[in-house]
C-alpha cells in the first residue's frame, strides 16, 4: 500500500500543562490539566469538582448535546464544549491524554485552539510502543440533513474542504481546504475564533447564557453586517470559515480514531457533525480500520480489521440497530 506521513506510533505527553481560563456560558474560572496517559487509553475528561475518578471518554457515544457546542456526558457528569481542545490534541498528534477540568465547561481561553495548541507545544509528544489504528474510507458516504451536506472520500491522508454561506457582506460565501497536519493546522486553523452576531451573544446574555462571552474571546458581528466590534479587527480575512474547519476537525476527533479519508461539509455545524459521524459508523461496507507499521521509515496500512457490526461498535458502541437513522431529519447515508 501506498506510504503515509502519518506517525506509525502512539504518542502522549512528555509532561502535564495546565491553564486558566473562563467558563464560555457560566462566566466562571476554570483551571484545565493535560496530563500523559497510557498507550491506548485514548482521550478522557475528568471532573475534579466533582471528585471524577473514572473519566468521560472524548467519543462520539459520549455526545449528549450540540446546542452551541459539543457536550460529552457519563451519566450525571458533563463536560461541554470539547471541540477547540479536541482539535489541537488531535492535529497534534496526541492519541492518549487525561484532561482534568474544575467545572463543567473547557475554558473558552480566547475562542480559539491556539492556547491549547501552544500547551501541547509547552509539554511535548511522547513516543509509545503501541500502533495507531486509523479509519480508513473505502468507498464515499454521504449525509444529508435540511441545507447540510456532508461526504467523505477515499483519501490517504486527512484533508478537509468546508464551505459556508450567510447572507451578509462580511461572511457571505467562504470555503477552506486543507490537508490536516501540525504545521497547516497551526499556521491556517488554531487561530481562527468562534464567532456569532451580537444580537445573538446579547440574547444567551438574557438567558443566563454566554456569561464568559465577550469580545476577547468571541467574534460579534456588528449589527450593520458589515463590520465585528472586536478591536483589531479579524485574524484572517475568512476567519469565519477557518473556525468552522476548526469545529470539525475537533468534533470528527471524537471517531477515537485518525481518519484517512477528505471530508467535504456544507453548512454544518456540530448537530450535523453528530449526524454524519453516525453515518460513517453505520456503513460498515464503506470503510476499513486498519493498524499502522513502520517499513523502512515509512507507514504502512498493515493489517486490516473486518468491517463487521462489531468493528463499527468500536466506532460507536451504542449504534446497535440498522434502523436509527443519524438523524430524524436526516437522509440515510449514501455510500
Amino acid at each position: 500500500m501506498a506510504s503515509l506521513s502519518l506517525d506509525p506510533h502512539q504518542h502522549t505527553l512528555k509532561k502535564s500543562v495546565s491553564c486558566y481560563g473562563v467558563g464560555l456560558h457560566s462566566g466562571d474560572k476554570v483551571k484545565l490539566t493535560i496530563k500523559p496517559a497510557s498507550e491506548n487509553s485514548g482521550i478522557r475528561f475528568y471532573r475534579t469538582d466533582l471528585g471524577d475518578k473514572k473519566g468521560i471518554p472524548a467519543h462520539m457515544n459520549k455526545v449528549v448535546d450540540t446546542r452551541l457546542a459539543t457536550t460529552i456526558a457519563d451519566k450525571e457528569m458533563y463536560i461541554s464544549t470539547t471541540e477547540h481542545i479536541m482539535a489541537a490534541l488531535q492535529s497534534f498528534g496526541v492519541d492518549n491524554a487525561q484532561i482534568a477540568v474544575n467545572g463543567a465547561e473547557v475554558p473558552i481561553m480566547d475562542g480559539s485552539a491556539g492556547p491549547f495548541l501552544l500547551l501541547l507545544k509547552r509539554a511535548g509528544l511522547k513516543q509509545q510502543k503501541a500502533t495507531r489504528k486509523v479509519l480508513r474510507i473505502t468507498k464515499e458516504i454521504s449525509f444529508t440533513a435540511g441545507e447540510t451536506f456532508i461526504k467523505i472520500l477515499p483519501y490517504e491522508g486527512f484533508k478537509i474542504s468546508s464551505e459556508i454561506f450567510f447572507e451578509n457582506s462580511i461572511i457571505d460565501k467562504q470555503t477552506y481546504s486543507l490537508d490536516v497536519d501540525p504545521e497547516r493546522f497551526g499556521e491556517e486553523i488554531s487561530q481562527a475564533r468562534t464567532f456569532g452576531y451580537v444580537e445573538q451573544v446579547e440574547e444567551l446574555w438574557a438567558k443566563g447564557l454566554a456569561r464568559g462571552g465577550n469580545l476577547d474571546n468571541v467574534i460579534a458581528i456588528h449589527w450593520d453586517r458589515n463590520s465585528v466590534l472586536n478591536e483589531g479587527g479579524l485574524r484572517f480575512s475568512d476567519e469565519f470559515i477557518r473556525h468552522k474547519v476548526l469545529d470539525l476537525i475537533g468534533d470528527l476527533a471524537l471517531m477515537g480514531h485518525p481518519i484517512l479519508g477528505h471530508v467535504i461539509a456544507t453548512r454544518s455545524g456540530h448537530t450535523q457533525h453528530l449526524g454524519f459521524m453516525k453515518a460513517v459508523a453505520e456503513a460498515t461496507e464503506c470503510w476499513e480500520l486498519v493498524e499502522l507499521e513502520a517499513d523502512n521509515g515509512q507507514s504502512t496500512l498493515h493489517r486490516v480489521a473486518r468491517t463487521t457490526r462489531a468493528v463499527s461498535e468500536q466506532i460507536m458502541p451504542f449504534f446497535a440497530s440498522p434502523k436509527k437513522h443519524p438523524s430524524r431529519h436526516a437522509a440515510p447515508a449514501a455510500c
